[in-house]
């Protein structure tokens, strides 16, 4: 059940910081309230639903005038200011109302044409029908029990037995100029009413005032929440879930088939997998195959995750790449035909987008979203898996019966709604899923943020769980945390089961992590070498070799980057426990690049020297200064440029390689200019 979140002293304390007119206090309600709906996914998701308010402010010339605030266009609900409800005059819509016909870009036209502030966004597509209603707050959501009302083949029925009088119902007309004089109209008709449900689309509360609408929004939807779950049932997982290798192997086939299948991202995909116990018993239904071919649970999603989910079997996902490209070729075919047949009655022409799939039904692995990023693949998975719970309510109390073929292309074509759809040029490494290993180091969290403002999904690896953390929080945003000691048996491969099971694969391999024992060779303990060894060689071998076969699983090539050190053409007094792995580790470097190029694995590396870092400390500094008999400064900026180098400059070296598309077996220097440890 949904709870009531409204709470007074919380609105009373908004009204405070609010401006002194009516329109401060009208959009301080509707800010707060729109915040309360949107917080809550299973009352709108994603950028879905929309709220106004009515109010008046003045012009220039100190007249009155009423406006119109309504969500705009990029804002979401859950995080919604102010600004994101642009005041549009009211006369002028409601003038609008007497036309017989308005065409999408007239509409959008007279909207803008009479914003207040010329600088707002877009306002709502559903703009009109909060003018026309004639109430002040008006909230519309797409609670999923009440999508899963609004697809049942009766409808209206069940509507009239739950709601009586109180609430009208709307035939499924597309969002726009038209239905809003429809709905608009069904509405006066019985004004008494407090909500409307739209078939196949939604539900509508209004009031005097915000707490009306928003009280109006939880207990209508709870008493549908009631009704549905007096014919729940959940059915338990029967089968088998992938154990964790398995499914490792069976996403990087897929992501790598759906990759070979078209250039919609910029590399591979990114994952989001949902593989709860209740979705994976859903992809138990004896009914999965006709679920899979119904259709959305409202017209707003058909825009992110198609009208249809790839569907496999058991078979399919134990199966090999081929057999995943020949489902996937499928599924493409007959996007393609859907298509071909209703753009050739488009009133004007249509550019076909991808047909590749949006969501994947996967027995045994889960729900998976495809996405060029995280963030799209779990807005795809949430949405994914709202949609089949309102399926599987709609099947137990009566049916799903949501808008077919015609109706969904029109709304998957219609401009506005590819609108919502950001059309800007992606950053460089989107989607891109890049491992880093010494993520809790100085270097390491600086090769993080470098790969992270240009995109890239980002997995930082660290025996030191503290310092990692921190990292990661310092970089910002989804960045997956592994607390692994990488001299450890087993570990490589966590790592890539981690990084797969959050983002569905890997492209990039930093293998970063490493420490500098000293002492004189002839004076250390032969462990301490064999220590150094396992971190600074073997560690960096173990992590190539699990890269690689994760790379060839996804059959798309892949990066394998070293961060060697100077010290392995250049050797510096007392550092050979650390001078001697590291020397093996750019030989391993030239060595792969030998073997794995014919599979499109691009192998290089960068030595660095004199980097502010946990191998080279402040204690470690003031030493070496001291024994040159130089200030830090100096010791510091001891090359030919006179400058000290950061870890950024090192980072901006992996980018660069990153970049390289056509290098391969080849080591930067970033030392500000040392000869002697020039590569020769």
């Amino acid at each position: 059940m949904f709870e009531n979140r409204w709470n007074e002293t919380e609105i009373q304390a908004r009204l405070a910081k609010a401006g002194i007119s009516q329109l401060d206090h009208d959009l301080a309600y509707r800010v707060y309230t729109s915040q309360l709906i949107g917080q809550v996914p299973d009352l709108v998701m994603h950028g879905g639903g929309n709220t106004s308010c009515k109010s008046v402010t003045t012009d220039l010339f100190g007249n009155d005038v009423e406006v119109l605030c309504v969500k705009g266009s990029g804002w979401d609900l859950g995080t919604i200011e102010a600004p994101g409800l642009p005041a549009v005059k009211l006369a002028p819509l409601l003038e609008l109302r007497s036309l017989a016909a308005l065409s999408d870009e007239e509409m959008v036209n007279v909207q803008r044409a009479n914003l207040v502030d010329s600088a707002s966004p877009n306002p709502s597509v559903e703009t009109l029908l909060h003018a026309f209603l004639p109430h002040k707050f008006v909230d519309h959501t797409h609670a999923t029990p009440f999508l899963a009302l609004a697809n049942l083949p009766h409808a209206d029925e069940v509507m009239m037995e739950l709601f009586g009088d109180s609430m009208v119902f709307v035939p499924y007309v597309m969002p726009g100029f038209h239905l809003a004089k429809f709905a608009a109209g069904i509405q006066a008709e019985a004004p008494r009413t407090t909500g409307m449900l739209l078939a196949k689309h939604g539900h509508f509360t209004w009031g005097d005032s915000a707490k009306a609408s928003y009280d109006l929004v939880i207990e209508q939807t709870n008493l549908v929440e009631d009704w549905l779950s007096q014919n729940r049932t959940v059915p338990a997982f029967k089968g088998q879930r992938l154990d964790a290798v398995a499914k490792a192997g069976f996403l990087g086939k897929l992501r790598g088939a759906l990759a070979a299948a078209g250039s919609d991202w910029p590399q591979m995909p990114v994952f989001d997998v949902i593989d709860d116990v209740a979705t994976l018993a859903f992809l138990e239904r004896n009914d999965l195959d006709n679920l899979a071919r119904s259709g959305v649970a409202t017209p707003d999603h058909v825009i992110r995750i198609k009208a249809h989910p790839l569907l496999l079997s058991m078979d399919d996902v134990d199966g090999d790449a081929d057999v995943l490209a020949d489902r996937i070729q499928e599924f493409s075919a007959t996007y393609s035909a859907y298509f071909d047949a209703f753009s050739k009655s488009a009133g004007q022409p249509k550019t076909r987008l991808s047909p590749l799939p949006k969501v994947v039904w996967a027995p045994g692995v889960g729900l998976i979203g495809v996405g060029a990023s995280l963030k799209e693949a779990r807005t795809i998975t949430d949405l994914a898996k709202q949609n089949i719970r309102v399926m599987a309510d709609g099947v137990a109390n009566g049916g799903f019966a949501p808008i077919q073929a015609q109706d969904l292309f029109d709304m998957e074509y219609w401009s506005l709604e590819q609108a919502k759809i950001g059309k800007s040029k992606p950053p460089e490494f989107q989607g891109r899923v890049v491992v880093i290993t010494g993520g809790g180091g100085a270097i390491g969290e600086a090769i993080g943020h470098a790969f992270k403002r240009r995109g890239a999904e980002i997995v930082l690896v660290d025996r030191d769980g503290s310092a990692v953390r921190q990292s990661a929080a310092r970089i910002g945003g989804n960045v997956l945390v592994v607390e692994k000691d990488l001299t450890a048996d087993g570990a490589a491969e966590a790592v890539m089961e981690a990084a797969i099971d959050e983002f569905g694969g890997l492209d990039i391999l930093i293998s970063n992590a490493g420490y500098a024992p000293q002492g004189a060779m002839i004076d250390i303990e032969e462990q301490m070498l064999r220590d150094s060894f396992e971190l600074n060689f073997f560690a960096h071998f173990r992590m190539s070799r699990a890269a690689q076969a994760v790379f060839t699983k996804q059959g798309q090539g892949g990066q394998i980057l070293f961060n060697v050190s100077k010290q392995a053409v250049n050797p510096g007094k007392n550092f050979g426990a650390y001078g001697l792995p590291k020397a093996t580790l750019m030989f391993l470097l030239r060595q792969l690049s030998l073997e794995l190029g014919g599979q499109g694995i691009r192998v290089n590396g960068v030595n660095a020297d004199r980097i502010r870092s946990g191998l080279l400390n402040e204690e470690l500094i003031r030493s070496r200064a001291g024994a040159r008999s130089l200030s830090e400064d100096e010791y510091m900026a001891g090359n030919l440029l006179k400058k000290e180098v950061e870890g950024s400059h090192v980072a901006e070296a992996f980018v660069a390689l990153a970049s390289s598309e056509r290098t391969t077996g080849h080591v930067v220097t970033v030392d500000g200019g040392n000869v002697e440890a020039s590569l020769r």
